[in-house]
């Protein structure tokens, strides 16, 4: 398990997203496993562009509070923050309803980086977006 706190629930997880983009969108978080971390985010009317297709920028959102959200469950959290360095995204199909659900892996859990992929899927299980987040791990002041 790469967590650092090894009893984190979902409902731990809910502390992250108050007051957040996230919220306002309605990403939820859904699964922890022993090495990903699981979100939906619904497509609508917050999520759309003006085609009614999902939001490239939504994606990404998603994608960057999964990978961002799981490296803070890396780190200790007295003595570090992590915050975004970069955020690569492609997107592969588009979605008009329903939720889409982000995965995000590690790639690389270093001492100063964290490397996370993010793969969003729709309901259907066909790929929307494949996403990659490098994370930065500093000092907390």
């Amino acid at each position: 398990m790469i967590w650092f706190t090894h009893k984190i629930s979902l409902d731990d997880l809910s502390v992250f997203g108050r007051n957040t983009m996230a919220e306002y969108i309605g990403i939820e978080f859904i699964e922890i496993g022993e090495n990903f971390l699981k979100a939906r985010m619904p497509v609508d009317h917050r999520t759309n562009q003006p085609y009614g297709l999902l939001h490239g920028g939504a994606s990404c959102v998603l994608a960057e509070t999964l990978g961002s959200i799981a490296s803070a469950l890396i780190i200790n959290p007295s003595v570090s923050i992590c915050v975004g360095l970069e955020i690569n995204a492609n997107h592969i199909r588009s979605a008009k309803q329903g939720f889409v659900t982000g995965t995000a892996s590690p790639l690389h859990l270093g001492k100063s980086t964290h490397v996370w992929d993010i793969k969003i899927h729709d309901e259907d299980q066909k790929l929307i977006c494949i996403s990659r987040l490098t994370v930065a791990v500093i000092a907390k002041k």
